[in-house]
């Protein structure tokens, strides 16, 4: 953790603690990939590439030999700075329960934003295929009305089985999508419950997915690996403000394309 300079940062124990605990409470709900697919880790802020099991033919140094080169595929940083008040964190050790900590609750949103979205749909510069784009089923359409959920959600469901994807099943829905089901009934039963039993798996509010995304629960299809996982750094101060900020390194691949379906709206 010595990258992250927090021994040289103006803040006591208690005040780290204080936002260590806010950024986990911020972060926890809406990091909606982590709860869909495989997470390995943390490995640590010195690792640096997933073995994907992989060799790649390259020339060799002299006739007479083969050579070739292992695929590693690197980890991405992510980092999202945040400044905060010396005097709000004062106040804080001084046992005020009302501080503003608003900057860091818009990190942690932007950067598990940022997450769900590279896992869903894929972020090209780190090499990373998103579940939705990757799959090679059909989209399927949520449609407007919010009591054909379940219908809709069934159908995805059948079609992995179909294909033989076997379940529990999660199902990551943008966040106007998931509050459009847990707000509805219809014949006065919660949509909600109606799409876990369906599932036979959780529904997760997911930041940064667009419309939303059927996974197999079944485990080994879509691998999350974490080298230093979410942690708060130190940059600079003055006399107002300390500068902070939320930091990640991860891998992710996808080992069946086909364990996951994609709904639009």
């Amino acid at each position: 953790m010595d990258h992250l300079l927090r021994s040289h940062a103006p803040l006591t124990d208690e005040a780290w603690s204080r936002i260590d605990d806010e950024a986990r409470e911020r972060l926890a709900p809406a990091l909606a990939g982590r709860k869909l697919v495989d997470f390995s880790g943390p490995l640590g802020w010195q690792h640096s590439g997933t073995d994907v099991g992989r060799a790649t033919p390259i020339s060799a140094p002299s006739p007479g030999l083969a050579a070739r080169r292992r695929v590693v595929l690197p980890l991405v940083e992510l980092r999202a700075p945040f400044a905060l008040s010396i005097g709000e964190l004062e106040d804080a050790a001084r046992g005020a329960l009302d501080v503003d900590l608003g900057t860091l609750d818009a990190a942690a949103k932007s950067i598990a934003h940022a997450e769900n979205a590279a896992l869903f749909h894929g972020w090209a510069d780190a090499e990373i295929r998103g579940i939705a784009d990757a799959s090679p089923h059909e989209k399927l359409t949520l449609g407007p009305d919010v009591r054909d959920c379940p219908g809709r959600i069934a159908s995805a469901v059948a079609s992995l089985l179909s294909a033989g994807v076997n379940g529990p099943f999660g199902l990551a829905l943008g966040p106007d999508g998931y509050t459009g089901v847990v707000e509805t009934t219809e014949h006065g039963r919660p949509v909600a419950d109606h799409l876990r039993e369906i599932l036979g798996g959780p529904i997760v509010r997911a930041p940064g997915v667009n419309g939303a995304v059927v996974v197999s629960l079944r485990g080994g299809d879509f691998l999350f690996e974490s080298g230093e996982d979410l942690s708060v750094g130190y940059t600079h101060h003055d006399a107002e403000l300390v500068h902070l900020y939320l930091e990640e390194s991860f891998s992710f691949r996808i080992v069946s394309p086909d364990a996951a379906i994609a709904l639009t709206l």
